[in-house]
């Protein structure tokens, strides 16, 4: 069994492999469960890809994957050359 957290401010992304779905699902879940629960706020930055694949010890394509899907679907905003954003509502 292997779980890797990462805890950007006062939200903690726990990953496992014992887990029957894809990695980023795992993230793409934990992350939009924070934003609906008002954990992160519109606005908030989130780690960057490489600072959260780094932490999490996964790919970088899996946290673009990740945060892709969320941005398809309006929760963040991409920002080129600033970082991945809560989006406002």
């Amino acid at each position: 069994m292997c779980i890797t957290a990462y805890q950007p401010a006062d939200v903690k992304i726990v990953v496992s492999n014992n887990y029957d779905g894809p990695i980023y699902e795992q993230i793409k879940s934990q992350i939009l469960q924070a934003i609906l629960s008002r954990e992160l706020m519109p606005g908030d930055i989130l780690p960057s890809l490489r600072s959260l694949a780094r932490d999490l010890k996964v790919g970088v394509l899996t946290i673009n994957r990740a945060y892709t899907e969320l941005e398809s679907e309006g929760y963040i905003e991409n920002i080129q050359g600033k970082g991945c954003f809560v989006a406002q509502s």
